[in-house]
């Protein structure tokens, strides 16, 4: 076992047993805050910073136990803390002794990850053996109980949290047709997108991609099959396949915006009016939306047609009227009639909504009066003067009419 670094780390006051509440937000904090003090250790001491790494790796799970996941942000925080890190523990330059009792408490803290937060950090394990003769001797330690749990026989096949980690080592230390057999016959995509790197590893790139073709299902991810593909077609020098194929899917983002910036920046030699033009194809009905990825790319007709082509978000429209107000007028005074335009097509649809649930006033209920009379009792005389034009006259209407004007007043009677 590896000494302690003896370093004084903040981090480990905050990472205790659920130190943290239902909120993600803190927790999200504290991770980044964490990632920066062990990559800021680890450029001056990087034995030290790995040692910092293995350390929270160790204690995430058991600080987030009760912390809301349901929205997917902390899960992805502690995924982009997972890929920080790992960098760090590859990098040090540390004994054989000292890497295999780091991988021996990480491969602790995954088997205990119960949620699981830590669960991708399998995915890295070729990585962190360093050597392919270490990541050979965690092959051999997994393969026996992963074949068991890949077993086409469903009275012995299971689930072994060390599967990824297997794979990931036989791949790092080169067995690469043992890794195809050992998934072929599964159906479980994050299991097999290992085969097709092994293929790939191998220079069988056609092969590859048919075999990742081949895995599409329901329970698959159709991007990371696509932006798989399109890796190895690009490798190859295969540019307008991986173009024509993968690039318009495997490219998405959360923003119409920040996907043409993506497929833009990928395939450079492409006009960016051309990009533009395929990315409106592919999303019918959405035009409107790539009114910011035309303005982008100063494709400013462009823009106005599509702004007017389906619903556009006014204060983006505005936003554009007030930028171009002197580097483009006809553009900023197009982009103004646009939001005006849509706008008031919100305002007409928001008025013609059918009002579901608003309470109805009706004769037999009549409004409260807040008036001194109601202070007084029922019975003073207060209260009978008071109660009368309002109530009575709107209980003894003899035609019944409502008056366009108060809903309290009834046609033919005094104004209240």
């Amino acid at each position: 076992m590896a000494k302690s670094s003896g370093h004084s780390w903040r981090f480990k006051a905050r990472f205790r047993r659920h130190a943290f509440g239902w909120k993600s937000q803190p927790a999200i904090a504290c991770l980044q805050e964490a990632v920066s003090e062990i990559k800021m250790v680890a450029r001056i001491e990087p034995i030290v910073g790995a040692e910092g790494a293995v350390a929270l790796l160790e204690r995430i799970s058991l600080a987030l136990e009760n912390v809301d996941s349901s929205s997917g942000a902390i899960g992805t925080a502690v995924n982009h803390t997972i890929a920080e890190l790992v960098p760090v523990i590859v990098a040090a330059p540390a004994d054989a002794s000292t890497r295999a009792a780091w991988l021996e408490r990480l491969f602790e803290a995954h088997s205990a990850d119960q949620i699981p937060y830590i669960e991708r950090l399998a995915d890295y394990w070729g990585e962190l053996c360093g050597t392919a003769e270490v990541a050979s001797e965690w092959a051999d330690r997994l393969i026996g109980i992963t074949r068991l749990a890949l077993s086409p026989d469903k009275t012995v096949r299971g689930y072994f949290h060390g599967t990824s980690a297997c794979l990931s080592a036989l791949f790092a230390a080169g067995r690469h047709d043992e890794l195809i057999e050992l998934v072929r016959g599964d159906i479980f995509w994050p299991y097999k997108r290992w085969a097709v790197k092994a293929m790939v590893a191998q220079g069988r790139h056609t092969e590859a991609i048919a075999f990742a073709e081949s895995c599409r299902n329901p329970w698959a991810s159709d991007r990371d099959i696509d932006e798989l593909c399109e890796g190895i077609l690009l490798s190859t020098g295969r540019v307008d396949e991986a173009y024509a194929r993968y690039a318009l899917t495997a490219n998405r983002t959360g923003t119409y915006l920040g996907w043409f910036r993506a497929v833009s920046k990928k395939y450079p030699d492409k006009p960016r009016a051309v990009v533009l033009s395929d990315l409106v194809q592919v999303t019918p009905g959405d035009e409107g939306k790539w009114f910011a990825a035309a303005k982008d790319a100063r494709l400013f007709d462009e823009a106005v047609a599509l702004a007017n082509q389906t619903p556009c978000d006014p204060k983006t429209l505005t936003r554009a009227a007030r930028d171009f107000t002197e580097k483009n007028p006809a553009f900023a005074v197009e982009a103004g009639l646009a939001a005006l335009r849509w706008l008031v097509q919100a305002t007409a649809t928001k008025s013609r909504a059918p009002t579901f649930g608003r309470p109805m006033l009706t004769p037999s209920r009549p409004p409260r009066t807040h008036t001194g009379a109601t202070r007084f009792g029922a019975g003073s005389a207060h209260s009978s003067t008071a109660r009368t034009p309002v109530a009575d006259s709107w209980r003894t209407s003899s035609d019944g009419k409502w008056d366009s004007h108060d809903p309290r007043r009834i046609t033919g009677h005094p104004a209240v």
